[in-house]
């Protein structure tokens, strides 16, 4: 493990967009290959039946990834537009388009399109990325802004309560045939994640920044933003939040209606 942990010696500096390197990078969906396909299927159906999405809606999930969940929904009925910073991704995911499944490369501070879509679904803490806490809130004003009136927010993030309570300093993971080494550490406010491995003889040094934000933190974004705050949910069945125990952090908030 001396080879691997040589890549972590040389500090990333905190204003680098560690998402658009690590997530256009292969290794990433490496270290990621055994995502819970069934925990997330489980997930939307939840959401299809509390949220009670219709054939006419038009969804937008933001931070997409590959597409899972948005071809997920398509299957389900629903016409989907997903949306993601990396090209590698969109690429990825543009092979199963059709007339009611799009994919755009597109960053989320942005507005793509104004008051177009009835929900918005940000899925498993695809937020709290940006060195700025007004990036946050940039992201949050083009939400509302693409939401129809009366048009709602889904927000999946972690419960950081919980998740600093358990976290692990280091952690070994075989994936592919590569060891990477992970060491999590809690940084001005960031839950950050030092990935370092060696491939081919090529020492590489990735991370992931998640900042800690907190219930008041989010409601006060919210409020911010102009969003009504709906439910607050504490993992995928849909239960209540409980700060201590939680799994998750599942905000669903609305654009008020033009009265």
């Amino acid at each position: 493990m001396k080879d691997a942990l040589l890549a972590c010696d040389t500090p990333l500096s905190p204003t680098d967009e560690w998402y658009s390197q690590w997530f256009n990078s292969t290794y990433y969906h490496i270290l990621y290959q055994d995502r819970d396909y069934a925990e997330a299927q489980f997930f939307i159906d939840q959401l299809i039946a509390r949220l009670q999405f219709a054939p006419q809606h038009r969804l937008l999930d933001l931070a997409c990834g590959k597409g899972r969940h948005a071809i997920y929904l398509h299957e389900q009925g629903f016409e989907v537009l997903g949306v993601d910073l990396s090209p590698q991704n969109i690429a990825f995911a543009r092979q199963f388009e059709n007339e009611r499944l799009q994919f755009r490369v597109q960053d989320m501070r942005e507005v793509f399109a104004p008051e177009s879509f009835d929900f918005v679904l940000n899925l498993f803490t695809s937020f709290g990325y940006f060195e700025a806490a007004e990036d946050d809130l940039r992201a949050l004003r083009a939400v509302f802004a693409q939401l129809k009136p009366g048009g709602q927010l889904l927000l999946d993030f972690l419960n950081p309560v919980r998740t600093l309570a358990e976290m692990k300093a280091y952690e070994l993971k075989t994936k592919g045939g590569i060891d990477f080494e992970i060491r999590k550490s809690l940084q001005r406010g960031f839950i950050v994640k030092d990935i370092c491995f060696r491939d081919q003889g090529q020492a590489y040094h990735f991370q992931e920044r998640v900042r800690a934000l907190d219930q008041a933190t989010f409601l006060a974004y919210f409020e911010a933003v102009g969003f009504n705050l709906v439910h607050l949910w504490g993992n995928y069945a849909l239960s209540a939040y409980e700060a201590q125990v939680s799994e998750r952090m599942i905000f669903l908030v609305e654009k008020p209606r033009i009265c």
